[in-house]
């Protein structure tokens, strides 16, 4: 079906293009922006009067537990949220069981999502051999298969002259490196920010400096080797003002920050909740201002979920024991909606969609985050204003685990498509 989508707020950062205008969508791709309403009649329309009309949104950094763990999440229902959540196109993490270390799993995720979801899926493989962070793997034949990038993700490589053997190699073969943060020796043993409400809690703490010592390592060593660096969900403020230096200097170095660390501190940790437990841990109000002061001035190049879906049982274990991690596709939207008001709208429209859409994807090198004319139609409608309320049993996850439960968020997604099918309505 081809589609008009008459009316709308018309937001594209790829051309920096912002202007109430009708977008036509003819055999699955972009076929005209127009100021003038189109009058054919095989058009089905839908008016987006008050609404936004942009580029799909795009996250690197989501966890859909393939293969291994379909306990806590699919492809297909993890695709489900994504595409609730505005997103066409997702970027699925390799600590699955087993890693996504060989090309022959890459290419079997790849296969799986092609049937299983009409989200586009790109996989970042593993950096090292079953996420051990000693052998390295064979980087070109797993770009071969297909993947985008490599990461070893919650399980940081910890010896520098493997990293930097490893930065050397996706170097030469174009990949870039993706990059949790941690010192694991700084952190071992940790379920917290270490300060002032982990002392009252009596919970062993995670410092800051697990993050920074190793942001400081992987930028010297970006800055070494040339290699394309990502460093995942930034939580410090010297991690901002690491990144602010590197980027002065000329390293390939790109950042990303999630919502939750937008939005709250450990003091939602207050009443042991372990919805409110995640690796890197909140931390303290002037981590937060940072992060927000390094987004809206540009250190930060984009916002990522970090969606890590557990099994309820799983989150019902006492703080310590409880796994890291909450779901953030199906918020990501609304939470950064709220932050924007909060922050007094620093955020112009089409800054918001170029940090959720477009520059996640040229951080990548994928093909999205455009409305450019002939490009596929992935498109998302959303209501900029709607005020919604956060129901996790309504979600289309696996997972509940958020620490957002019953608050009010700002913005809605109405309609997705992906190719120029509508593959969501919040009208049904």
């Amino acid at each position: 079906m081809d589609y008009l989508l008459a009316n709308g707020r018309v937001l594209d950062p790829s051309q920096n293009r912002d202007e109430v205008a009708h977008l036509v969508i003819r055999g699955g791709r972009i076929a005209e922006i127009t100021p003038i309403l189109p009058s054919d009649p095989s058009l089905k329309r839908i008016d987006c009067d008050g609404l936004w009309v942009a580029p799909g949104l795009v996250d690197i950094h989501v966890h859909l537990r393939e293969p291994g763990q379909s306990y806590k999440e699919t492809l297909q229902t993890g695709g489900a949220a994504a595409l609730a959540g505005g997103f066409t196109t997702i970027c699925c993490m390799p600590n699955t069981e087993p890693p996504l270390d060989s090309p022959t799993l890459v290419r079997e995720i790849r296969q799986r999502a092609e049937r299983e979801t009409p989200c586009r899926v790109y996989v970042v493989a593993a950096l090292t051999q079953g996420m051990a962070g000693e052998q390295l793997c064979d980087y070109h034949a797993l770009k071969q298969a297909g993947a985008i990038a490599c990461s070893d993700d919650a399980f940081p490589v910890q010896n520098a002259e493997v990293m930097r053997r490893a930065m050397l190699a996706c170097a030469a073969y174009g990949l870039p490196v993706v990059t949790h943060c941690e010192d694991k020796s700084l952190s071992a043993g940790g379920s917290m920010h270490r300060g002032v409400v982990s002392s009252l809690l009596g919970l062993q703490g995670i410092p800051a400096s697990s993050e920074t010592v190793q942001i400081a390592r992987n930028a010297l060593l970006a800055w070494e080797t040339g290699c394309q660096l990502h460093l995942q969900h930034l939580s410090t403020a010297v991690g901002v003002a690491l990144v602010r230096f590197f980027k002065a200097q000329g390293v390939r170095l790109t950042c990303e920050v999630c919502p939750h660390h937008l939005l709250l501190t450990d003091s939602a940790c207050e009443g042991y909740d372990t919805n409110a437990k995640m690796n890197p841990p909140l931390r303290t109000e002037s981590d937060r201002r940072a992060l927000s002061e390094g987004l809206i001035e540009g250190v930060i190049d984009c916002i990522a979920t970090d969606h890590a879906p557990h099994a309820p049982f799983e989150k019902e274990r006492t703080f310590p024991d409880a796994p890291f991690g909450i779901v953030g596709l199906e918020t990501a939207f609304g939470c950064i909606g709220l932050w924007n008001h909060q922050q007094g709208t620093p955020l112009s429209p089409l800054e918001w969609i170029r940090l959720m859409s477009t520059a996640p994807a040229q951080i990548l090198n994928l093909t999205a985050g455009t409305l450019q004319v002939g490009a596929p139609a992935d498109v998302v409608v959303l209501d900029p204003h709607a005020r919604w309320i956060v129901n996790p049993d309504e979600f289309r996850s696996k997972g509940r685990n958020t620490p957002f439960r019953g608050w009010e968020l700002i913005g809605k997604v109405r309609y997705t498509f992906v190719g120029g099918e509508c593959v969501y309505s919040a009208a049904g």
